[in-house]
């Protein structure tokens, strides 16, 4: 059985009604079930329960601890040392084990890497499961956690939560320390629900989660002005928002006339040795035209768009997709963004709805996201 989302989990924990201890018990059996995904490089059960141990004993003594016992998987890249994690962990959250990232032997980073072999997709073990946050992502899908660590310099935390069908979050460029000396990767999480990004938000930024939104303009991009995605998917990104503009009265969905420059020169040339001056206009020129679209004529105060131009690819590769096509741009302007769930291609491959918003919105962002959650219905 999947364990519940981490906000009720820790409810449950706090009313006594649960034990930390039985809690990741039950996550690290979750883990063993779903073992043949790979989506773990290393499993600590010991050191896991020992702390849960703590935890319980804590709360005996009436430490408020509110993630007592909340199981968390951690991005091997990331560790237990990251700020987020660091916080997550102070707060009472349980780390059972580090997740999958690529290993070297390809350019493209969608896939997982264990002594084991590939992290597979838990919708179909053909297909990768996206990264490079791969195996939070896998983690998190198949239930053995109700959330995990993720990082994202070109889309790694809202590719591999879109092709997993949860849920991703990207925060404000500089609200958590840069993970990469570009100052492109930002941390965030991989979680089953909205509630529990905003709960990641509480914690590890320390914000309060807005109201939900009165009225919402939000314009659709399926381009962006230089992706050519595949039909499905953009249809289904699509329909799903048009499917929460429809049940909720605060919604005003419109299509927008978003005319962004490919920013994959200027990304390679800032995580590489190429000559960023050289990029600086267009990076410029787009941040100009999303300003204009979230406080000009047209008033949006998000844009959505797929969250990738294609659905899970195999494990030999995307081809020529980029499959960061809608993601990259906003690790190089900042934006804040999330990835949500937006149904299943023919196949049975799960894609996303991506929602971007101005710098510094992450809580309206957050409560629309909620919203669409919450009105788009079960998108499978």
């Amino acid at each position: 059985m999947d364990l519940p989302d981490a906000g009720t989990l820790a409810r449950r924990i706090a009313r006594g009604e649960a034990s930390a201890t039985g809690t990741v018990r039950d996550a690290l059996a979750a883990v063993e079930r779903t073992s043949h995904l790979r989506a773990f490089t290393q499993v600590w059960a010991e050191e896991a329960l020992e702390l849960a141990t703590r935890i319980d004993a804590a709360l005996a003594r009436g430490t408020d601890l509110p993630l007592a016992g909340v199981p968390l998987a951690v991005k091997a890249s990331e560790g237990t040392d990251s700020r987020q994690a660091q916080a997550l962990i102070a707060a009472g959250s349980v780390p059972i084990g580090s997740t999958s990232v690529p290993g070297p032997g390809t350019e493209w980073k969608t896939w997982g890497r264990t002594d084991a072999g590939p992290t597979l997709n838990p919708w179909d073990g053909d297909a990768v499961p996206g990264g490079s946050s791969a195996g939070s992502a896998v983690a998190v899908a198949a239930g053995a956690v109700p959330w995990a660590t993720a990082s994202d310099g070109a889309g790694s935390t809202r590719i591999p939560a879109a092709w997993c069908g949860v849920s991703g979050y990207k925060p404000t460029t500089g609200l958590l320390p840069a993970r990469d000396r570009a100052g492109l990767t930002v941390g965030g999480p991989i979680a089953r629900t909205v509630a529990d990004l905003e709960l990641y938000r509480k914690v590890v930024l320390g914000a309060r989660p807005a109201p939900p939104p009165t009225r919402i303009r939000v314009a659709w991009s399926r381009t962006l002005g230089f992706n050519d995605p595949d039909p499905e998917v953009a249809q289904l990104a699509e329909q799903t928002l048009h499917r929460w503009a429809r049940a909720s009265d605060a919604v005003e969905a419109v299509d927008a006339r978003v005319e962004l420059t490919d920013p994959a020169d200027s990304w390679f040339a800032r995580r590489g040795d190429g000559d960023v001056q050289d990029h600086d206009p267009v990076d410029r020129r787009n941040t100009r035209a999303l300003a204009q679209l979230f406080s000009g004529f047209s008033g949006a105060d998000l844009l959505a768009t797929p969250t990738t131009p294609n659905p899970p690819h195999p494990h030999s590769g995307p081809g020529e997709v980029m499959s960061v096509g809608f993601t990259w741009l906003f690790n190089l302007t900042g934006h804040p963004a999330v990835s949500l769930p937006a149904g299943r291609t023919r196949r049975g491959l799960p894609v996303g709805l991506h929602l971007v918003a101005p710098h510094h919105a992450d809580a309206a962002l957050l409560s629309a996201a909620r919203d669409a959650e919450r009105c788009a219905g079960p998108a499978t």
